[in-house]
C-alpha cells in the first residue's frame, strides 16, 4: 500500500528569487503529521503565518510569470518549482520556512530543489496515500491555451508550446508515468525562459529582478544570448512540462490523469486546475481495500500520541518540573489535547506536601494542564523555537485529592487563539472523575 510522505530530516537552500531579486532562505522540515499538505511559513513575519500550496490560495492577480499563493495578505511568489520537485518524489506533506516572500530561483530550474530534497530523505506516515483521479474527460480553453484531461491511472503529460518567432515556433514532449529518475534526467535541469525583448517591459512591471544569464535562458531571434549552451535541444518544452506538474500539485494531493496541454502558462494551468477540481474524485490508493479491518482502523487514527521522550523536544521543563509523560494531539480538533501524568509516591513535592498525608499541590495540577498545553502549541512546525509564559490564571477549582498512584488526565481546549496569545480551559480528571479545573491565558515567545 503506497503511503503519504514527508522528509526524514531539515535541509536548506538560499540564494535570490527570480522575480522579486530578494535574497533567502529557505529550510525544509518535516511535517509533523499525515494530512498536514505542504505549506510555506513565512518566518520573518510575525506570528509565522503560514500559506498552505493550494489552488484556493493562488492570487488570481498575480500568476502571470509564476504561481503565488497569498493568505491573509501575506504572499509567496514562484513556489512552482518546488511544487514541482515535490510532486516528483511523491512528498505529500512538507513544512517550508521561507525567510521573505519568495524561494530562490538557484539554476533556474527544479534540479537543485530535487536533490536537496531528496538528501533530506523519506519518511513515511502510517496513512494511505490519497489522489485525485476523473472518470470522464474535460476540456479547457483560456485565451491561446487549451488544456484536456482524460481518465489515467497514473500521470501522464503531453505538451506543445509555440510562438510566433523564428527560433521558437514550435516544441513538443510528452511522457507516461512520473518518477524520480525520469524528472531528475529529463524535467529538473530544464531552466525558465524569456524573450529578449520582453525583459524591460519585465523590469518595467517589477519582475525577473533577479533574473540573469544563469538562471534563466534569453531567446534571440536567431539564437539564444547564454554563453552556456542548452541543457536539450528541446529545453523550452521541457521547463513548460516542470512548470506544468507544480501547477497541477497545487491540487493538494498527487493527480492521475492524462493531461494534454497546448501552450500552457501558469493563469491557465491555475484556472485549468481549479476547472478539474470541480470534477475529480479523492480516492485512497486503492490497495487500502484489501488491508483487514484492523489495520485499516490503525490507518485511519486521528491521533498523534506523544511520549515522553517527544514531549522534551517541544517544551523546556525537565525535572523535577516536568509534569507529564503523554500528550495525545487530534488532527480534527487541532486546538484540543489530552496529557497524562503518573502521579508516583517518588514525587519530589510529596516530602512537603504533606508528610503522612501526601497530596498533589493544586498549583502543579493547572502546572500540568498548561504543560499539555505548551506542548499542543509548541508543536507546530512554526513555533518550534518559541515558549510559552502564563499570563492569567482565572476560575479554579480543586474537587477532590490527588494521591500517588492515581493517573491524571489532563484535557485542555482552546477558548480563544490569536497566534501568539491564547486562552485555555482546562480540566484534569482521575479515574473519570473530575479533580480540578481553571481558564488560563499565555503568550508564546521566541526564546531568543
Amino acid at each position: 500500500m503506497a503511503r503519504q510522505t514527508t522528509i526524514l530530516r531539515e535541509v536548506s537552500v538560499e540564494g535570490v528569487g527570480l522575480h522579486t531579486g530578494n535574497k533567502s532562505i529557505v529550510i525544509f522540515k518535516p511535517a509533523p503529521y499525515a494530512n498536514y499538505g505542504i505549506r510555506f511559513i513565512r518566518v520573518d513575519l510575525p506570528n509565522k503565518p503560514d500559506v498552505e500550496a493550494i489552488c484556493s490560495n493562488v492570487s488570481s492577480e498575480l500568476i502571470v510569470r509564476g504561481s503565488v499563493v497569498e493568505k491573509n495578505g501575506i504572499k509567496v511568489h514562484t513556489i512552482e518549482h518546488i511544487m514541482s520537485a515535490c510532486f516528483a518524489l511523491g512528498i505529500d506533506n512538507l513544512v517550508i520556512e521561507i525567510n521573505n516572500n519568495e524561494p530562490p530561483i538557484l539554476d533556474g530550474g527544479s534540479k537543485i530543489f530535487t536533490e536537496t530534497l531528496l538528501k533530506g530523505g523519506l519518511k513515511e506516515f502510517n496513512f494511505p496515500k490519497e489522489y485525485y483521479i476523473i472518470n470522464e474527460p474535460i476540456y479547457f480553453e483560456f485565451e491561446k491555451t487549451r488544456i484536456s484531461a482524460y481518465p489515467s491511472d497514473k500521470l501522464e503529460i503531453e505538451c506543445t508550446i509555440g510562438f510566433d518567432h523564428p527560433f521558437l515556433k514550435f516544441q513538443q514532449m510528452s511522457f507516461s508515468g512520473l518518477n524520480k529518475d525520469f524528472y531528475l534526467n529529463n524535467i529538473a535541469p530544464a531552466k525558465t525562459f524569456c524573450f529578449d525583448y520582453e525583459i524591460e517591459a519585465l523590469k518595467r512591471n517589477k519582475l525577473a529582478l533577479g533574473g540573469s544569464m544563469d538562471n534563466a535562458i534569453v531567446i534571440a531571434l536567431d539564437g539564444v544570448h547564454n554563453e552556456e549552451p542548452l541543457r536539450y535541444n528541446d529545453e523550452f518544452v521541457r521547463h513548460k512540462i516542470l512548470d506544468l506538474i507544480g501547477d497541477i500539485y497545487l491540487a493538494g494531493k498527487s493527480v492521475k490523469a492524462k493531461i494534454i496541454a497546448d501552450k500552457p502558462g501558469h493563469r491557465s494551468n491555475i484556472y485549468f486546475m481549479r476547472e478539474f477540481l470541480k470534477k475529480a474524485i479523492l480516492k485512497k490508493d486503492k490497495t487500502l481495500e484489501i488491508v483487514n479491518d484492523i489495520m485499516e482502523t490503525e490507518l485511519m487514527k486521528t491521533e498523534i500520541v506523544l511520549n515522553l521522550e517527544e514531549i522534551l523536544n517541544y517544551i523546556p521543563h525537565r525535572y523535577p518540573f516536568l509534569m507529564i509523560d503523554k500528550v495525545k494531539i487530534n488532527r480534527v480538533n487541532p486546538l484540543g489535547a489530552i496529557g497524562y501524568k503518573l502521579v508516583s509516591g517518588n514525587e519530589s513535592f510529596f516530602q512537603g506536601h504533606f508528610p503522612g498525608a501526601p497530596i498533589m499541590p493544586g498549583v502543579l495540577i493547572i502546572e500540568a494542564m498548561a504543560q499539555t498545553s505548551c506542548v499542543m502549541f509548541l508543536s507546530r512546525p512554526e513555533m518550534r523555537d518559541c515558549l510559552a509564559y502564563f499570563m492569567s490564571i482565572d476560575k479554579a477549582k480543586f474537587r477532590s485529592p490527588v494521591r500517588p498512584g492515581d493517573v491524571l488526565e489532563l484535557h485542555v481546549e482552546t477558548i480563544k487563539d490569536s497566534g501568539k496569545r491564547g486562552k485555555m480551559k482546562g480540566k484534569a480528571y482521575v479515574d473519570e472523575k473530575l479533580v480540578a479545573e481553571a481558564e488560563f491565558m499565555f503568550v508564546i515567545v521566541d526564546k531568543k
